[in-house]
């Protein structure tokens, strides 16, 4: 079974997408659309910004959205997904390219939860910070018996997981997770605590959007951050989808189900391919490749 993958922040790069608009007439329209749609002209960042335009999340999340979903859209009849996910912001885009939720609207919850997530980051210094080299029961429980806010966040790969929350926790966390065998530790550049209770207040401004958004059942199972568990009722759908923003990504756990599932390859659909990469850390002999337009 051919199981898509969809990334999340952090696979931008400057340039992205441009080969798409410059091919294709149907990305051309989809891209003007979300120009108009967004306010402002996102395809300009995209194709000639700097780095530092598109790491604002405002820009970032949006603009892999746009790349994954009309990539998808462009690939036509190759794009025949019998599975699929998205890590993290990745999972609207799944969604979208699996016809469960329209391009227009899919834009406009992505927008808004970048929004949301920007508000909320404001309202407390918070970071995350990755572990490498140790299990999860072990960043769990030392996760748990810490006094401040600090939660796994990101499920990544066997053996690397991402913690998130107040910076005193991530930072005792760290201390803690280094003197229990952590290989490395390390703060990453990121605006909050993403994927943790930090993220409440921009849980409760994007539940009302997606609760006035219609989602239909996509068309194959889409395996779901907040338990890794495949769905394609339309309720449970959206109740998922407002539980990630303070829930852990479980990818490792989604990558697991869907090769028990019956999954025989993945193709990742949008920029990079550092899903490719989490994939082979699960099973290093599924065979990965990166969506192309022919």
């Amino acid at each position: 079974m051919k199981a898509y993958i969809f990334p999340g922040q952090g696979a931008q790069f400057v340039g992205m997408g441009k080969d798409l608009y410059e091919k294709s007439e149907q990305a051309r329209v989809l891209f003007e659309q979300a120009n108009e749609i967004l306010g402002f002209r996102i395809t300009d960042l995209m194709f000639e910004g700097t780095d530092e335009d598109l790491k604002q999340t405002n820009v970032t999340q949006p603009a892999i959205f746009l790349h994954s979903v009309i990539l998808a859209r462009v690939m036509g009849d190759d794009f025949k997904p019998e599975m699929a996910a998205g890590h993290s912001l990745g999972e609207f885009s799944a969604l979208v390219a699996c016809k469960s939720l329209l391009f227009e609207d899919g834009l406009r919850l992505v927008a808004a939860r970048a929004n949301a997530m920007q508000k909320a980051c404001m309202l407390q210094s918070s970071t995350m910070a990755a572990i490498i080299g140790l299990d999860d029961f072990t960043v769990e429980d030392i996760c748990q018996r810490i006094s401040d806010v600090v939660v796994p966040a990101n499920y990544n790969c066997p053996g690397q997981l991402v913690v998130s929350g107040t910076i005193a926790g991530v930072d005792k966390a760290c201390e803690e997770l280094t003197a229990a065998g952590a290989k490395r530790a390390l703060k990453l550049n990121v605006g909050g605590a993403f994927h943790s209770p930090l993220m409440e207040a921009a849980r409760v401004e994007l539940e009302h959007a997606i609760v006035n958004t219609e989602i239909k059942a996509p068309m194959c199972p889409v395996y779901q951050n907040i338990d890794a568990k495949p769905y394609t009722d339309p309720a449970m759908i959206k109740h998922n989808l407002i539980a990630q923003l303070t829930g852990p990504v479980r990818w490792t756990q989604t990558v697991k189900h869907m090769l028990e599932d019956g999954a025989t390859s993945f193709t990742e659909v949008g920029p990079g391919s550092v899903l490719q990469g989490l994939v082979k850390k699960v099973d290093r002999h599924i065979p990965t490749e990166s969506a192309v337009i022919q």
